[in-house]
């Protein structure tokens, strides 16, 4: 966790060092990062919470007729960038207010802060550890990205197969200035896929963290000549990107998930946790896989999760109960994708859990076979739900969980919903090139 700075010394950095330009930043409800750049001069302004702007311009935020919203800066966030060019420039993350002072109730951030807040009032605090996989295409002579991957290298290959390692290794010492601690990078299963992962820590900091950590893989992978994406299922027959999320409850500095008398040695805590997630996982959907895209890679055949079911021994489940124990207890949700915002995607996922503990819903039995090679009939008598599969199905089973829709707002709720069905409807109409090859000349 990052030290806490106060106003004094955030001012002292910036003076010491010459930064010229800071960007206040903050996540819109789809979790597009967006920034308002100012000039040193205009530090005290923003550190008084006096920064202005147009909530109406940016999307599934305010109406025109309540449109000015307030930035608040969160001073720890307060980093140099470490690309800087000839002027130094620094970032903050902000929170959004109204101007009587009130939290913006549709600002990612203040949603999972709520979530948070209830986990605390329960006696818990909640970690987190993403794994956020990417792929780097190369680009035309335009700079735009193709399609076509830098090698093709597979899982944990080496250089000079892996071509992405210089970038990798660009992307890990640039995210290290910026006080991230890498615990492991390496090539992932698809040609040109690669996943950097960093240390575990409370999930509001880890939130904070994936918002930062897509915005540097995407600049350092530009300045190495690189296209990089987070996609979900960027090309047909290769492996989907992810971001599968580790997650543990704590009370009083200990895990609960641990229980060495349990079964597994796991606590029931974590047991109605995971029935938590697994009760509200098609309604989570909506928000942990929230484009058209996403449900290209939640399909059999690449290792993603399709079937909503838990083990502890093999990854075709939605959760998986990774091997370590202690202090090191952990479920993983594999479903949610680095489309995700991040905060909203964390909220929904610990508003469930906490349901899980609140009613004591307990999972069904594990399912340790893979599921992938299971036969109707078997998936029938092992009672085996699947995930959605499709945005559109997504969306109606979030309108219809009272548990999740509340995790956000009624305002979030309306308008993630209206715009996502907005982008099904014209997904649906649209002509893909599949259809082209398959019917044009057919008929």
């Amino acid at each position: 966790m990052r030290r806490k700075l106060s106003r004094e010394e955030v001012c002292k950095k910036v003076d010491e060092l010459g930064v010229e330009f800071i960007h206040l930043q903050f996540t819109d409800i789809f979790g597009v990062m967006k920034n308002v750049s100012i000039p040193r001069e205009g530090l005290q302004e923003a550190l008084d919470n006096e920064k202005m702007f147009d909530g109406s311009s940016i999307d599934g935020f305010a109406r025109i007729e309540e449109s000015d919203m307030n930035l608040r800066p969160y001073l720890s966030s307060f980093t140099i960038y470490p690309w800087s060019g000839e002027y130094l420039e620094a970032r903050l993350i902000c929170d959004v207010y109204n101007p009587d002072g009130t939290p913006f109730e549709s600002d990612p951030r203040y949603i999972l802060k709520k979530a948070l807040k209830h986990a605390e009032e329960m006696g818990y605090g909640f970690n987190v550890g993403p794994e956020c996989e990417f792929y780097l295409f190369l680009t035309n002579d335009r700079g735009e990205s193709t399609t076509i991957t830098h090698d093709n290298a597979g899982y944990f290959d080496l250089a000079p197969v892996d071509l992405g390692e210089t970038a990798r290794r660009d992307m890990v010492m640039t995210l290290k200035k910026m006080g991230f601690e890498i615990e492991a990078s390496h090539h992932e299963g698809g040609p040109g896929q690669h996943e950097i992962d960093f240390k575990y820590d409370n999930a509001l900091a880890a939130a904070d963290d994936i918002m930062t950590f897509k915005m540097v893989i995407r600049m350092v992978a530009q300045r190495n000549g690189l296209h990089a994406t987070f996609m979900p299922k960027p090309v047909y027959g290769i492996p989907g990107s992810g971001m599968h999320t580790n997650m543990s409850l704590t009370k009083n500095g200990k895990n609960v998930f641990y229980d060495p008398d349990g079964e597994l040695e796991l606590s029931s805590c974590a047991y109605y946790f995971m029935g938590g997630l697994m009760k509200h996982a098609k309604a989570l959907c909506a928000i942990t896989n929230p484009t058209v895209n996403s449900y290209k890679r939640l399909v059999s055949g690449y290792e993603a999760p399709v079937y909503i079911a838990w083990s502890s021994r093999n990854r075709s489940p939605l959760i998986r109960v990774p091997d370590k124990r202690g202090a090191a207890t952990r479920l993983e949700l594999r479903n949610p994708d680095p489309t995700c915002n991040p905060y909203l995607a964390l909220a929904v996922i610990l508003e469930a859990g906490l349901d899980g503990i609140e009613n004591k819903i307990l999972p069904p039995e594990a399912v340790n076979r893979n599921i992938y090679d299971m036969t109707t009939t078997e998936l029938d008598g092992f009672n085996i739900d699947r995930l959605p599969a499709t945005l559109e199905k997504a969306l109606l089973e979030l309108n219809k969980d009272k548990v999740i829709k509340n995790a956000l707002s009624p305002h979030t709720v309306e308008r993630f919903i209206s715009a996502k069905m907005e982008e099904w409807n014209q997904y649906k109409t649209y002509v893909t090139q599949w259809e082209l090859d398959r019917y044009l000349t057919k008929y």
